[in-house]
């Protein structure tokens, strides 16, 4: 069995606040509560998300906390200067009356000077001043980024003809958001009224669409019951815009917001909101429908909502479940009743469900939430474990001149004592603060701890009474709110004296603090007897003489908790309940007295002994002969062949594994597969060591993998064998790829000259390269490059000879190799037993929905009979609906339902649909007058969880990675390794070295648009393709510099727009985006090993088996970057391949020579040839 390692879940935080307002974060990573030094306030209420966090303060208004990121929030701003042509001043910015403005924004429409522009708050800076844009449409323009026209507006094109009578040219500044994991406050708009002061908040909405912008929904409660909506939130605006009511038929009380379009609210009445109508175009919704309480004696008083679930809680502290939900269903069908009290829940990511504890306020987290059950099966409390520094902030320590913002009045008397807590019964129970001792000095101004939650407070202001006539010494007062009105309008707020031992300290006084009303703008009402109370009219406040309130084995009492930010897997265990956490520290320090040395001298003594004792048990036997010289091992099944020859279909043979031991000791073997032709039988058969590769094949009706050799690759047609399930098909598969390694001497771990490749399925597979593969003038056939498979689940891989190895998924997730093997299909003895994770990957699967126009009915699924089908895939060709479209395998489980896709090349409507002449045409995102067919993208994503050698490197999600190339004997201290984001930032890793792959810190480089594509060749010259097809230089990098110093801007090839490029050591690579592979060599030369191989579509002679065939290109050399020559080698689905880790140089031999050959349609281009520094190469400078 194999013995894999805990998988370090990736991290995300869970946020808490305690009774006293100070704020908490849990990693999910680590095992004890992070206190935020950074707040200067106390918070009542918090949300979160997975990239910031939004609070409401003491004085109800709201903070956002961005967590700090290696990339920043940057937001460009530009504007157009626009002039015209005249004959006597030429181009001037004399404009005619109709013309657009001299500034304005793209479409002439709007006024922008550049003294207009101001920053939306204080949060933001300004990088740098106006500079012009000299790149347009992937080319350098003139100096001065001027574009002509003969109008406005017009097409603009880059050269000034004689009819160019106007021209424009576009101005760039950006702006920094600098309030980077610190509390900020969210600015109110400039104008008209302001919102009510907050009450609740709740954020969500992530997941409606997949909008690149990223948009999140902010909702937020007032204390007049009114439910404001939080315009303009996006990854490049996370403050927002403005605040817009929402009519609501009620007093709202508290919301809720999924990470979906589920929305629901409380009514102060105990009804419960459900918000119908929200979508990607709408995201407040439409409309509001009331759902009655789950018990109809007891209102609700709290709701948490998640992607499929909603959770209440009702007055009596009760926890209701809703079943039914879906985005289809938000209300919901009935209530389920479940076990435990509690205050408030918060649902996470995954539907994973926290709440706080109504009888002790910890935090509790359900068990067994999983997808097929979503209500889960227990609470398990968290442990409170807290860091050992509890020392205040000094603005929580001291006392603000606000006084905590919205609570005045001056304390009475302020002494030092211990305080119960609001849920102690017993006389005995232990105190929230540390009691004064004897002699113990006293501090002369004590911090006084604020009651931040509305329901602690409403349960401690009414049953106050109650709780301190339990306690033994204690003279009660009792106040009645009628009376505290009236003494808080005589400026004369009453005290609870409470007394204690001479021997314990001075009498704790408690204080009423009245709220200030000139403050607050608000009519102050009486304070509620019930727990669902949301505002009060005077708030408890005591004090304690010790800035710790919590003893050492007191948990903190909390208040209120977020997990909408937390992303919980089921199926792996959180560091949170490790045992060892909770150990002692007498017991923990045990194992400090056995030293290092001492172990190293144990593991030695042991294994002396056991060689001795091994040695003299064999010499016993020697004068035996041996038992048994040859074995032979065979195993038989049953499978489906695709026949060789026409008719070519499926036949049922018989497929049988014979294994034995060869002369020199060694494992062979010969692959069977018996069948019956014209009612004879006949066999075929292969030798385990001509096996090349073994592949699984994407099918949907079959479990198939092929099987290649020398041979069968030259003629393009492996054996392809189908098993009765998948589980067989994985068995066989492990079993003769660990007998191919068997036979071709080849375990363990990958070397660091490995070439690594991905397959379309994301199978990673690994060759051991030999030094006759670039061997000259007699190369050894890449056909004949045995592959082994390695666990794990990957897009694209780069790798470099000193062992570091890193890909991304295609969740766009970044992973590094860790050293070891086997994982994902391979167990036991064939895989490593350190080294191995779990790992993850999520990619969508997309169908299409087609239509065409007809007079009558207008756009109708309808089409004519040589349509495709109404419901396809991309090419028409196969029909796609949404019941018969299945994951990828078994492997994969939908994670999602299907949705409509906005994010399609040539945009799309506000309905996601595409618009063309006919099908297949160039679609377009807005309908015209000939256009009478159209089509809109529907995906669905899915997930597949393996184990492999790698471990994530969060947290930056990576759509392009490259590695420096170098000899495997060079000393390289720091590895360059650059990556692009999937949002076009450009990315470089620090701290990369062969002892530590990971790297530390990724350091930002500045760039004036969004990349696509990088890579980097020796000298550290580093090339990188934007996503509008130009070429860009990074000048000035080295090992002291390693983000370099600026951009050049290279021209492309003539008419032609890149998409991938390639950097070696004597030449650049390019892929355009008619996928013609182009070379630039003009580079200076050098005598280190070329190398260039490709991925390559619709090979000469090959069958439809899948696309992807690996291709080697003969015949480079320094002065002759082109090649001469393609050899096709192997077949069968392949998607990337990296050879950048190979430094092995074979005998150079003068080459003759050969016949030139079609290069063929490439997909995907990998060279590993490092690049000498341009001198002398042209191109504008661009300040990054």
């Amino acid at each position: 069995m194999l013995e894999t390692e805990a998988y370090t879940m990736p991290s995300s935080l869970l946020w808490a606040v305690d009774v006293y307002g100070r704020v908490y974060s849990l990693s999910t990573v680590g095992q004890q509560w992070d206190q935020c030094k950074e707040a200067q306030l106390e918070f009542k209420r918090l949300t979160a998300a997975q990239q910031c966090c939004w609070a409401i303060a003491c004085d109800h208004q709201i903070y956002l906390n961005v967590h700090a990121r290696d990339v920043p929030i940057r937001y460009q701003e530009e504007t157009y200067e626009n002039q015209r042509w005249n004959p006597v001043d030429g181009f001037s910015d004399r404009l005619l009356p109709s013309d657009r403005w001299q500034w304005s924004d793209v479409t002439g429409l709007k006024h922008q000077q550049l003294e207009s522009f101001q920053l939306p708050s204080e949060n933001w800076e300004w990088e740098a001043d106006w500079y012009v844009d000299e790149n347009f449409g992937g080319e350098p323009t003139e100096k001065g980024g001027w574009t002509y026209a003969i109008d406005f507006p017009a097409v603009y094109t880059k050269d000034k003809k004689w009819n160019s009578c106007v021209r424009r040219r576009r101005w760039i500044r950006y702006r920094r958001y600098k309030a980077r994991d610190t509390w900020a406050k969210v600015p109110s708009e400039q104008a008209g009224l302001l919102p009510d002061p907050f009450n609740d908040i709740s954020c969500g909405g992530w997941e409606i669409s997949d909008e690149p912008r990223g948009q999140i929904s902010l909702w937020a409660v007032s204390l007049q019951g009114k439910v404001w909506f939080r315009k303009d939130i996006h990854h490049l605006s996370p403050e927002g815009s403005s605040w817009v009511e929402v009519q609501v038929p009620g007093e709202v009380v508290q919301i809720s917001c999924g990470p979906g379009d589920l929305l629901w609210a409380v009514l102060w009445e105990g009804q419960l909101l459900v918000r119908e109508g929200i979508s990607r175009d709408c995201p407040k919704g439409s409309s509001w429908v009331v759902v009655e309480s789950p018990s109809p004696e007891v209102g609700a008083i709290h709701v948490a909502v998640g992607v499929n679930v909603v959770w209440a809680i009702t007055k009596d502290h009760r926890v209701w479940f809703r079943r039914g939900i879906n985005s289809h269903n938000p209300c919901g069908s009935g209530w389920i009743g479940m076990v435990g009290e509690m205050v408030m829940i918060s649902v996470g990511l995954n539907d994973q469900v926290w709440g706080i504890n109504a009888e002790d306020r910890a935090i509790h987290m359900r068990q067994g939430v999983t997808a097929s059950e979503l209500s889960g099966k227990a609470w398990k409390a968290l442990p409170s474990l807290r860091d050992s520094d509890r020392a205040h902030s000094s603005a929580s320590a001291s006392s603000f001149p606000s006084a905590g913002c919205f609570f005045g009045g001056e304390v009475r008397a302020q002494s030092q004592g211990s305080v119960r807590s609001d849920v102690d019964t017993e006389p005995d129970a232990s105190c929230e603060g540390a009691p004064v001792l004897q002699g113990q000095e006293v501090v002369p101004k004590p911090r006084i701890p604020k009651v931040t939650s509305d329901s602690f407070i409403s349960e401690l202001v009414s049953d106050r009474d109650t709780h301190l006539g339990r306690h033994e010494g204690i003279a009660r007062s009792p106040i009645p709110e009628e009376d505290q009105r009236a003494e808080q309008d005589d400026k004369a707020p009453p005290a609870l004296v409470v007394s204690h031992s001479p021997s314990v300290g001075p009498d704790l006084q408690w204080s009423n603090v009245d709220l200030e009303e000139a403050q607050t703008h608000l009519a102050v009402g009486a304070a509620s007897d019930t727990a669902e109370t949301s505002s009060l009219s005077s708030v408890a406040t005591y004090n304690l003489g010790l800035e710790e309130p919590y003893g050492p084995d007191e948990h903190p009492l909390w208040a209120w908790v977020s997990g909408g930010g937390c992303s919980v897997d089921s199926s792996l265990q959180l560091s949170w309940f490790n045992s060892s956490a909770g150990l002692s520290s007498s017991v923990q320090s045990m194992s400090l007295f056995v030293s290092p040395a001492q172990t190293a001298a144990w593991r030695k003594q042991i294994f002396e002994q056991l060689s001795e004792r091994s040695k003299r048990e064999m010499d016993n036997f020697r004068h035996y002969e041996q038992a048994i010289e040859q074995s032979v091992w065979v195993k038989k099944g049953s499978m489906q062949w695709w026949r060789d020859w026409k008719p070519h279909k499926w036949v049922d043979v018989s497929f049988a594994l014979e294994q034995f031991c060869g002369t020199e000791g060694n494992k062979e073997g010969i692959l069977f597969i018996y069948y019956t032709f014209n009612e004879e039988k006949k066999y075929l058969h292969t030798f385990i060591n001509e096996v090349t590769i073994l592949v699984p094949v994407l099918s949907d009706s079959k479990h198939t993998f092929a099987i290649y050799t020398a041979e069968r690759t030259k003629q393009r047609w492996p054996i392809r064998l189908a098993a009765p399930t998948e589980l067989e098909m994985y068995d066989w598969l492990a079993l003769l790829s660990v007998s191919c390694c068997d036979s071709r001497d080849t375990q363990g771990p990958p070397s660091k000259q490995a070439i690594w490749s991905v397959t379309c399925k994301g199978d990673i597979f690994v060759s051991e390269p030999l030094p006759s593969l670039e061997a000259t003038p007699y190369p050894m056939p890449c056909d004949q490059m045995f592959w082994r498979q390695i666990g794990g689940h990957l897009r694209t891989i780069e790798c470099n000879s000193l062992g570091v190895v890193w890909g991304i998924g295609y969740d766009h997730t970044a992973w590094v190799y860790t050293g070891g093997y086997g994982g994902g299909i391979f167990q036991g003895l064939t895989s490593s037993t350190d080294n191995i994770y779990t790992q993850t990957d999520r990619k969508s699967i997309y169908i299409y929905e087609n239509q065409r126009w007809n007079p009558v009915t207008g756009y109708t699924n309808r089409g004519l009979p040589t349509d495709r089908y109404m419901w396809s895939d991309a090419s028409g060709l196969q029909e796609c609906t949404k019941a018969n479209t299945k994951p990828p395998s078994p492997h994969w489980t939908w994670v999602s339902d299907w949705t409509i896709d906005y994010n399609v090349p040539g945009g799309t409507d506000k309905e996601g649909w595409q618009y063309a002449a006919d099908f297949p045409a160039s679609y377009h995102g807005s309908k015209t007058l000939k256009d009478f067919v159209r089509r809109r993208r529907w995906a669905r994503k899915c997930k597949i969880t393996t184990t492999g050698p790698w471990q994530e490197v969060p947290p930056i999600p990576l759509c392009d990675i490259t590695i420096l190339p170098c000899m495997a004997q060079s000393k390289v201290e720091q590895v360059s390794l650059w990556a692009i984001s999937n949002k076009g930032d450009v990315l470089c890793r620090l701290g990369v070295t062969a002892q530590t792959p990971a790297g530390t810190s990724w350091l930002h480089v500045g760039t004036d648009q969004p990349f696509k594509s990088i890579s980097i060749g020796g000298a550290h010259q580093v090339w990188a393709i934007a996503k509008d097809g130009s070429a860009f230089y990074r000048g000035s990098v080295s090992p002291q510099n390693p983000a370099g110093e600026c951009w050049y801007h290279i021209p492309s090839p003539p008419r032609q727009k890149l998409k991938q490029v390639s950097v070696g050591r004597t030449s650049v690579y390019a892929v355009d985006e008619n996928v013609t592979l182009a070379v630039d060599q003009n580079i200076l030369l050098s005598s280190y090993l070329v190398q260039v191989w490709i991925i390559a579509d619709k090979v000469q002679g090959s069958h439809s088996l899948s696309c992807g065939t690996v291709c080697h290109r003969l015949g480079v050399q320094p002065m002759e970057p082109k090649g001469q020559s393609w050899d096709y080698g192997i077949g069968g689905g392949w998607d990337h391949i990296t050879v950048r880790g190979n430094s092995l140089e074979g005998p150079r031999i003068s080459l003759g020579v050969l016949p030139n050959q079609p290069i063929p349609n490439s997909t995907t281009l990998h060279s590993p040839l490092p690049l000498r520094n341009p001198e002398g190469m042209n191109g504008n400078v661009i300040q990054s």
